[in-house]
Order: C-alpha cells, then sequence, then structure tokens
C-alpha cells in the first residue's frame, strides 16, 4: 500500500485535529473496544443500554462509578457546562445522564488551527444494582464535576451471611 493512502496530508485532505496529550494510549484503546461493543449489543437482548444511542454528538463525558459499602458515587467531568445543561433521572436499574454542550460562537475574525474541543448533545446510561434507596439519592454540581450519590437500601448493605459446613 502506497504511504500517500495512508496520510491524508498527502491525499490533499485536511488534517486531522491533535488529540488529547499524555493520554495512554491503552486507556484510548479500551474506550474505544466499550464503543465498538455498546454499539453492537445496542438493542439485542444482551445490552444494558437503551436501543437509542449514548454517543450522540461528538462530546461524551467521563464517567467514574465508585461502589462502596453504603452507597454508590458516580461522577461525571462536563467541562464548559452548568447544572441547567444536564438532564438526571434514574430509570428502572439505570442512571441516565444526558445533556448538550453547545458550540459557542466567538469568531472575532481570527481562523483556527484546531479545535480540540467537542461538541454536542449526549446520553449516558449507567446500570445500577436495584438495591438503591431512591428516595435518598443527591446530586451535585461543582466545578463541571457532577457527583451523584446513591444510598443503598438495608438489605442490599448485609454482605451476606457465613453458612456453616458440617460433617457428613
Amino acid at each position: 500500500m502506497p504511504i500517500r493512502r495512508l496520510l491524508p496530508s498527502l491525499r490533499g485532505e485536511p488534517a486531522v485535529p491533535a488529540g488529547k496529550e499524555n493520554v495512554h494510549p491503552f486507556s484510548v484503546l479500551q474506550q474505544e473496544m466499550n464503543r465498538i461493543f455498546e454499539d453492537f449489543f445496542q438493542g439485542t437482548a444482551l445490552s444494558t443500554f437503551p436501543a437509542s444511542g449514548e454517543h450522540v454528538g461528538s462530546f461524551y463525558p467521563s464517567v467514574d462509578v465508585k461502589e462502596g459499602e453504603k452507597e454508590i458515587v458516580v461522577h461525571a467531568e462536563l467541562p464548559g457546562m452548568e447544572e441547567k445543561d444536564v438532564d438526571l433521572l434514574l430509570e428502572e436499574s439505570s442512571l441516565v445522564l444526558k445533556g448538550e454542550k453547545k458550540f459557542e460562537k466567538e469568531d472575532k475574525g481570527e481562523g483556527y488551527h484546531t479545535i480540540e474541543r467537542s461538541y454536542g448533545s449526549f446520553r449516558r446510561v449507567i446500570p445500577l444494582p436495584r438495591e438503591i434507596d431512591l428516595n435518598k439519592t443527591q446530586a451535585r454540581f461543582k466545578n463541571g464535576v457532577l457527583t451523584v450519590t446513591l444510598p443503598k437500601k438495608e438489605q442490599a448493605k448485609a454482605k451476606g451471611k457465613k453458612i456453616p459446613i458440617q460433617s457428613a
């Protein structure tokens, strides 16, 4: 294969915007594989995600989910957004985070060389265990980070019961 077919600049196409610096290549690979599997399984019996796509636009917020003994805490990075731009719903056994990051048009006569900021609609569906206490759920938005605290019900907090083993 000629090298010309591999490089957009040699084919006369515009250059692809530079990616984020200091991003571990395996992290990028994992995110892309997750996206491919989510796209593949959407709308099937194996899917935990609804048939409507999660990744509607080019903006896709990063989400951390941490499960503790008493609660599940979800952190979502939403830089450049305000709480009024975000909808948060509990549907069946899922937390649905959706919103839109709008493009800020501010040209002032200067041309861009690259645009690395992402914009667009998004929808993230985070599967949850059924033992969540819906009445005590809280959400805070501070400095572009949404933190959702989902307390577990009392029966879910118990780790289990030891079963004694008797000899036959």
